[in-house]
């Protein structure tokens, strides 16, 4: 008994397929709904099976399988007609032989879909556009390919995911969507970091200057040329005073290697002076060494040229 109710609300029949422009019927396209022959809605009436109608559409050559609504029953016997976006999902060509027969689905509470262009989500309002595309479908089957057109545009979008079940009833239910990233977008890439950044630098890391700092010339006093009051060069040369003599009377100033003060008398002589010469620390000698060179007999010298002496020349009245 329980075989017979059984196969009472089972219906189940094999069609050749063509696409809906076959018979002029556009709109078909903006749906997942067949049409069928009338031959079928009379074995439906005399079944008991669950409205709306819904049905399961196999390819047997290809394992494809997918979901469907009916429009119409105004085909010619032993053929159906179906959307050409849903003929690509099952891989069928015109006339081919596809299996047909009721199914139930349970509704949809979430739908995740993918667009396969970005171009989708460049319009004003893609989701109120998809809820109204989407009243033409009955139920939507994970993996499948839907057509949504808009302003003479077709948009493709992938059926990635439904709940609770693979394939779910979309008629008069809330259903959660989501969207996942279209087929062709690309994250931007992110800039590269400049090479002077710290971020990606390992510890101790020293960075070095690109351009070489420019030197900055030292000072050398008295390096200047020297000029008589009259305004010629002097022929006598400058003395130049030297690093190492400046940095000696620098610590004769303060304090020595040792650390110890020079007394009161030493500093009082030199404060103020610039030393010249190496034997600075010892002025009170000075004297006796150069009067012992005096004495001495040494290789008579160059006779040195006058020097300049200022206001010496002749007077001259003005009678």
């Amino acid at each position: 008994m329980d075989h017979l109710a059984h196969n009472s609300s089972m219906f189940e029949r094999s069609y050749r397929c063509y696409p809906g422009s076959f018979i002029d019927k556009p709109h078909l396209e903006k749906g997942d709904k067949i049409i069928m022959p009338p031959s079928a809605l009379d074995q439906l009436a005399s079944l008991h099976i669950d409205y709306p109608m819904l049905f399961e559409l196999r390819n047997p050559s290809a394992e494809r399988v997918t979901h469907c609504g009916v429009l119409e029953f105004v085909a010619d016997e032993g053929l159906i007609f179906l959307p050409y976006w849903m003929m690509e999902n099952m891989l069928l060509q015109e006339g081919d032989l596809v299996q047909l027969k009721n199914a139930s689905l349970m509704k949809g509470t979430y739908v995740k879909l993918q667009p396969h262009t970005t171009d989708f989500l460049d319009i004003s309002n893609p989701k109120a556009i998809l809820e109204t595309s989407l009243r033409n479908y009955s139920c939507l089957t994970t993996g499948d390919t839907i057509m949504v057109a808009y302003n003479n545009k077709k948009y493709y979008i992938d059926i990635v995911e439904t709940k609770p079940s693979p394939a779910v009833s979309i008629i008069e239910t809330d259903c959660e969507v989501d969207f996942a990233p279209p087929l062709d977008y690309k994250e931007p890439e992110k800039p590269s970091p400049s090479p002077r950044s710290n971020q990606t630098r390992p510890k101790g890391y020293s960075e070095i200057e690109e351009e070489p700092a420019k030197k900055i010339p030292k000072f050398s006093p008295f390096s200047g040329a020297a000029r008589r009051l009259d305004g010629k060069l002097s022929t006598q040369p400058v003395a130049a005073v030297t690093e190492p003599v400046l940095k000696q009377h620098q610590s004769e100033a303060g304090t020595d290697i040792r650390g110890s003060k020079p007394s009161n008398a030493a500093s009082r002589s030199h404060s103020g002076k610039l030393i010249f010469g190496s034997n600075a620390n010892q002025p009170q000698n000075e004297a006796r060494e150069i009067a012992a060179k005096k004495s001495s007999p040494e290789a008579p010298q160059k006779a040195e040229p006058p020097k300049f002496q200022a206001f010496t020349g002749k007077r001259y009245s003005l009678k």
